[in-house]
């Protein structure tokens, strides 16, 4: 079911594509197509992707651009803040950006969430398009709009809602990911199945061979196939007010445990952990079995995912979930599967069925 470009859609709101490719020769006429050249882009990249493809986008966008620069974040989730940010508006305002303009998000996800916020911000909102190069920031943070910084250490906390104006994703880059990277990617696609597809997960399954091996044409279409997922929920729900916490499933405590873990374990790694919490109290609950609950980990394991963390006390996790951007009234918005493939957003959730769940995944 591989597409060459879906087209992300909110009638009154947002249209953009998601274009797949195999390299970037194909960025400049995709501009032109959507009446973007002739503008300025300043091309927001860290210290990892730039040695690697930095000139070769660059060069692409001169193609079609009346100026191209570029700025350059030091890598790491760390340097998530708004310090760094600050360099990004100031960089702009040297290099005389306006509303026009557009920057360009080349990176993984913290990138593209960094500079999607500084897009939403700058001059009250101006254009931006995303890059990703990282199996993360392809099925997961590219799409949907949410931007944002960590703050003190909690993650996204300080963010907006500001929509790309167009993704497009070489899927060529992840040849270059470090496996651990590529691992961390694989936790947000399995979640997708997870929550939307029980058949998308048995087909992850059938092909792990060729997803390890990064078979270009496998990895395409399992990309696409997120994409899919990822674009139906936005689309019905651009601002999370409603089912678009479904995509968070894992993120409660995966973020918990990201944060006292002081960001030594990825996060697709928290994400996977925070998952099996999430699926176990699903099963306590009885809405999935416990060969459904094995399922889960089997399928987080094969991709190289941890099922199970160490060092860390459950009641510590749980005060740290109170924190969490996704707390309403006191409330967490906590996401179990309601059945394989199918996950909903469920507020009765006690802090004992939570502190039960936690101690699960730190045995």
């Amino acid at each position: 079911m591989t597409a060459d470009i879906l087209q992300v859609r909110r009638d009154g709101d947002f249209s953009y594509p998601i274009i797949f490719r195999k390299d970037f020769s194909d960025l400049s006429k995709q501009l032109k197509r959507l009446e973007f050249s002739g503008r300025k882009f300043c091309i927001v990249t860290d210290s990892t992707v730039a040695p690697l493809y930095l000139n070769t986008v660059k060069k692409e966008l001169e193609r079609c651009a009346c100026f191209v620069t570029s700025y350059v974040l030091p890598a790491g989730e760390e340097n998530k803040t708004l310090e760094q940010i600050q360099g990004i508006y100031q960089h702009l305002i040297e290099m005389h950006f306006d509303r026009k303009d557009f920057l360009v998000a080349l990176g993984g996800g913290v990138v593209g969430d960094m500079t999607g916020f500084a897009a939403a911000t700058y001059l009250r909102g101006i254009a931006f398009i995303q890059v990703p190069t990282t199996l993360l920031a392809q099925v997961d943070s590219s799409i949907g709009g949410k931007t944002g910084v960590d703050f003190l250490k909690y993650k996204n906390m300080v963010g907006a809602f500001h929509q790309p104006r167009m993704v497009y994703m070489n899927v060529s880059t992840l040849c270059t990911l470090p496996l651990e990277q590529f691992s961390c990617g694989m936790g947000e696609v399995v979640k997708h199945g997870f929550i939307r597809d029980a058949s998308y997960s048995r087909w992850l399954y059938e092909n792990r061979a060729k997803i390890l091996a990064l078979d270009t044409d496998t990895l395409s279409e399992m990309i696409c196939r997120s994409c899919v997922i990822k674009k139906t929920v936005v689309e019905n729900d651009p601002t999370e007010q409603g089912e678009r916490a479904v995509l968070n499933m894992g993120h409660t405590v995966g973020h918990a445990v990201e944060k006292l873990k002081d960001f030594r374990l990825l996060h697709g790694q928290c994400v996977a952990v925070g998952t099996v919490a999430s699926a176990y109290l699903s099963m306590r609950r009885g809405m999935i079995t416990v060969e459904e609950y094995e399922e889960v980990k089997k399928l987080l394991e094969v991709f190289g995912l941890p099922v199970f963390t160490d060092g860390l006390r459950a009641e510590e996790v749980l005060s740290v979930t109170k924190s969490d951007k996704k707390m309403e009234q006191g409330r967490i918005k906590f996401i179990l599967m309601k059945e394989p493939g199918y996950a909903v957003v469920d507020k009765t959730v006690t802090d004992e069925e939570l502190l039960t769940a936690i101690r699960e995944i730190l045995e």
